[in-house]
């Protein structure tokens, strides 16, 4: 019997507390475990979740109950900001998750400004902030994490990403005023989350790499406006997760500097070690979505018993999982997890 409900682990783990157990969770967003398994055995599918508080809420709950997971993670893409914000969205398939087909400016010059809390008051917003409303209400006892697209990314998905980074160096000024503007109304994004009952707001910013930015320019812009929103959100008394995807070697320093509660990296980081260089950071991850995606559930559950011997705080999946992973595997490595 557990020791802990969901909610309390997931939340005396954020804040360092001792549990009996870590969590084994997934976030929703980037890190999306409605598999293509889940959607055939329940009926509740996407791309049509995309769009539906309802729909959205039943398939989060669909997730929770068959993966083994303990949380619910919302949305299920990292397109909802982006669209919001004017760009336009191919919502793919149910094997295939949604992708920016047209960012709406072709350089920050371009960049029109739009009211504060525009994604709040978008369709796809408005069933984010339902689906987080009806879960937390029903299931008091499991944790709701909201899930944002982070500043540099969601910039890189409203101007086209090539001129983008390129201007992050040539055109600096006007580049962090685009940031600045993206990161208020992802903030604005982020309060409705908390007023309407998550948990949890977890980052990922995919863009905002070290061997992408360098660590000049992941200083600069990356950590400084994840700070800003981090900072925002504990003003609402509400815990933050950053996911920094590729190799972090580089900007390790940098990483230092993160307000957030957990750091969550990708698979070929070893999280001992950084635990041990990072000192104080608490850390979330890391088992290879490849080999969720393409190993056995043998392999599957031995590798989540290596990460539990690593002291790692919240155990997740290193990235993104892919739709066709099969069920099986993500079985085996919650119940590994579980069993302690």
């Amino acid at each position: 019997m557990d020791v802990f409900s969901p909610k309390e682990r997931l939340k005396k783990s954020l804040h360092g507390e001792t549990t009996d157990r870590p969590p084994v969770i997934c976030p929703g967003g980037m890190m999306n475990a409605a598999i293509v398994d889940v959607m055939n055995k329940t009926g509740n599918v996407l791309p049509n979740a995309h769009h539906s508080g309802d729909k959205m809420s039943d398939l989060a709950y669909d997730v929770f109950e068959n993966t083994g997971f303990e949380n619910f993670g919302i949305p299920f893409c990292m397109t909802v900001e982006a669209e919001s914000l004017g760009s336009t969205i191919d919502f793919g398939t149910l094997e295939c998750e949604p992708k920016i087909r047209k960012e709406v400016f072709p350089s920050v010059n371009d960049v029109t400004f739009l009211s504060p809390d525009a994604i709040g008051k978008t369709k796809r917003g408005d069933a984010v902030i339902q689906a987080i409303y009806s879960l937390s209400k029903k299931h008091e006892e499991i944790p709701v994490i909201g899930s944002l697209t982070g500043p540099i990314s969601t910039s890189a998905s409203i101007v086209d990403p090539m001129t983008f980074l390129k201007q992050l160096r040539r055109v600096r000024e006007t580049s962090h005023k685009v940031i600045d503007y993206v990161t208020e109304q992802l903030i604005c994004f982020a309060k409705h989350m908390a007023d309407n009952g998550a948990t949890v707001i977890s980052i990922a910013d995919p863009t905002a790499t070290g061997e992408i930015l360098g660590p000049k320019f992941f200083d600069d812009y990356a950590v400084f406006y994840l700070n800003k929103i981090t900072d925002a959100i504990h003003e609402m008394k509400i815990p933050v997760i950053v996911h920094i995807c590729g190799d972090v070697k580089m900007v390790k320093l940098q990483l230092k500097k993160l307000h957030c509660d957990v750091l969550s990296v990708d698979a070929l980081i070893d999280l001992k070690i950084l635990k041990n260089e990072l000192e104080n950071i608490r850390t979330m991850g890391n088992l290879s979505t490849y080999l969720l995606q393409f190993n056995n559930s043998e392999s599957v559950y031995k590798n989540a018993k290596n990460l539990l011997s690593k002291n790692i705080d919240i155990i997740a999946p290193a990235c993104g999982l892919s739709t066709s992973t099969p069920l099986n595997n993500i079985t085996a490595f919650t119940s590994a997890v579980k069993e302690g």
